[in-house]
């Protein structure tokens, strides 16, 4: 393993404090690429081969020929190629008019090309895509925020910056969020680079990761565009690193090693000396305090590419235009979808609640349906006919008679899911062509390229989607984006949950209007007082950013302050309590540091196991891993009892 790449584990698991071994185990995720790859036999033709004296039949003579300017190849190739049977050139090697080689089997990557002319760009394209290619052949450390409007062409100014890369002989990371929803992006990438990028997600078989593993480390893959995973593969000349939608909280992981791969990125580029490019129409508060304090450059897109204005949102105030009974989609919505339809114009319908219902109560008792390994409702995908946990993907059928009173056929679903609002729509406009866009419904990749190609032919009129189809998304006949239920992010009490929503509406209210036709959005709230719905409707990003780092400063919170969690599972609740009392007793009490908890988390029960948790909240000068290293060491763990350390945590449940 190169020294950059070691240098990296060993800084993750530092700051992390995860166990070296797991980091290492998230770098070495295709350790069948380190054995010794496969061979084959391959023929070429031998110096006896060349001798004019010899009298050789026509089939010999047509095997030296394709041999003469081509390249060695196996057997079967090469006798198909001369029309040969394989005994020919296995009994023209016995002769010594062949000579047999051994290769190396490699699986050929396309290679992006860099010198291709690009599109023609706009004035603050260019200018802010002439900074980024500076910064790439100045071959040292640099980070920049990449902020620029829906559809101002951010990618297009950072495809300048890989053209830069590649043509300088260095590799090139690009994460994206959703690896599996990349269609559109990689059809960009091919028109501009002439060959795809290697991608690396958790779709790929063990056979093309260890190819692509090994091509990476060889050197032979120029562009790999992934998931955060792709973060820890062996580059073996990093250049350039971007990561798109750097707000997006799907970049940290809470399982296992608990990191945020946008982070940790701007670490790997600073120990290869390579730049980084963070992108984002919505970029996280953590970015926007690093420009400020002077630690990341900004290059800012104003303006769409082109003509085309931003959507024009209105907040539809529910108080005053409530749906029909049993409804969800009020009269200012529907109407606006009528005239979408008339129009021949298409509707996207945001609801980022997966299914059919989010909960199933009886009528007779009252109970909900509840997991039994998870503190969480079953929710009802009425499509699927089965009851889902969405956090450990327990299922179940249907129920028609309540466990708890015995009642049957009481069952009713409350609040709507993107099933339930596809419901109400076909009833709405029956003669429509509607489908969903979920991670339910669209399995895998081909599943979510197909749909969206759909989309951009006109094939569907009314698209009801989940946060899937708030990013990045470009449908040129899309004019009307309501959002079912503005308030749903809002109601968790999280420390990030304005911000998130801020992001989510903004980003999903941008796929409108991206051609010639304008476009607008709607947003159902009961809260339009709320500040992240004012600051949608006046489109003060600025305000509203201002506003919440204000906040976060008087609460000292991050990206003011410094957040640890520590999370304690187990399948004896005494067990963990024990645990949570010992870790309690030696809390640190310093200046500057105060420790909450422990307190049952939100999901008390999380596929079998019960839990609580700690919160570390320190001033921005305290490190909290000596302080985390410090008061854990002095902890012993029975065998059952799991304790996962959370540095920077996003997730409170």
């Amino acid at each position: 393993m190169a020294d950059p790449m070691r240098r990296f584990v060993d800084w993750v698991a530092a700051y992390t404090l995860a166990p070296p071994g797991a980091v290492l185990r998230m770098a070495m995720s295709s350790p069948s690429a380190l054995e010794a790859p496969k061979t084959e036999l391959v023929y070429r033709a031998a110096a006896a081969s060349a001798d004019d004296s010899l009298k050789l039949t026509s089939a010999r003579r047509r095997v030296l020929e394709q041999l003469k300017e081509g390249p060695a190849l196996p057997a079967a190739e090469l006798a198909h190629i001369a029309g040969v049977g394989t005994s020919v050139i296995k009994t023209m090697a016995t002769a010594g008019l062949l000579e047999a080689v051994e290769r190396t089997v490699r699986r050929a990557f396309a290679q992006p090309d860099g010198t291709r002319d690009g599109p023609t760009l706009s004035a603050e394209q260019a200018s802010a895509a002439a900074a980024l290619v500076e910064k790439v052949r100045a071959h040292a450390f640099s980070a920049t925020l990449l902020d620029g409007v829906p559809g101002s062409g951010k990618t297009e100014v950072y495809f300048e910056a890989i053209a830069a890369a590649l043509a300088a002989g260095r590799q090139v990371l690009v994460l994206l969020p959703e690896i599996a929803l990349t269609a559109q992006w990689l059809k960009r990438f091919e028109d501009r680079f002439g060959a795809l990028p290697a991608p690396w997600h958790s779709g790929l078989t063990s056979l093309e990761r260890r190819e692509t593993w090994r091509a990476i480390a060889d050197g032979r893959v120029g562009v790999v565009v992934g998931a955060r995973s792709a973060l820890f593969l062996p580059f073996a000349r990093l250049g350039l690193i971007v990561v798109d939608e750097e707000h997006d909280g799907s970049y940290k992981q809470d399982d296992g090693v608990s990191y945020n791969a946008r982070d940790m990125a701007v670490v790997r580029a600073r120990l290869v000396a390579a730049p980084i490019v963070l992108a984002s129409a919505t970029p996280s508060l953590e970015s926007v305090t690093n420009v400020t304090a002077g630690r990341y450059s900004s290059l800012h897109l104003p303006a769409r590419h082109g003509s085309q204005d931003l959507a024009i949102l209105s907040a539809v105030d529910l108080r005053r235009s409530a749906p029909a009974r049993g409804r969800w989609l009020s009269p200012p919505v529907v109407e606006a979808m009528k005239e979408t339809l008339a129009a021949g114009e298409q509707t996207l319908l945001f609801l980022n609640r997966r299914g059919y219902a989010p909960l199933t109560i009886c009528r007779a008792c009252g109970h909900g349906l509840e997991c039994p390994q998870c503190s969480a409702w079953l929710v009802e995908h009425r499509f699927r006919r089965t009851l889902i946990c969405h956090h450990c993907g327990y299922t179940e059928p249907p129920a028609h008679a309540c466990k708890h009173c015995g009642a049957v056929d009481q069952f009713v679903a409350c609040g709507p899911g993107v099933e339930r609002l596809a419901e109400e729509a076909l009833e709405l406009f029956p003669e429509a062509k509607l489908e969903l866009f979920t991670s339910d419904t669209l399995i895998n990749r081909n599943e979510a390229s197909a749909a969206i190609e759909r989309m951009i032919e006109g094939k569907i009129d009314i698209l009801i989607g989940t946060q899937m189809a708030a990013k990045g998304h470009h449908f040129p006949n899309l004019t009307l984006v309501a959002v079912v239920d503005a308030d749903l992010g809002l109601n968790g009490g999280d420390l990030r949950a304005a911000e998130r929503t801020f992001q989510m509406l903004y980003q999903v209210a941008g796929r409108a209007g991206r051609e010639d036709r304008p476009g607008r959005a709607l947003v159902q709230t009961h809260m339009p007082e709320h500040p992240v719905m004012q600051a949608l409707v006046s489109g003060d990003r600025d305000r509203f950013v201002a506003a919440e780092l204000a906040d976060r400063a008087t609460a000292g919170m991050p990206p003011y302050g410094r957040l640890a969690s520590l999370i304690i599972s187990g399948p004896d609740s005494a067990a963990v309590d024990n645990v949570c009392a010992a870790i309690a007793r030696h809390a640190p009490q310093q200046e500057g540091v105060s420790v909450l908890g422990p307190s049952t988390a939100p999901l008390a029960l999380l596929r079998g196991r019960h839990r609580r948790r700690f919160l570390l909240k320190t001033s921005r000068d305290i490190a909290v891993q000596p302080l985390l290293r410090a008061w854990l060491e002095r902890i012993g763990l029975p065998a059952s009892v799991r304790l996962q350390v959370d540095v920077d945590p996003y997730s409170f449940l």
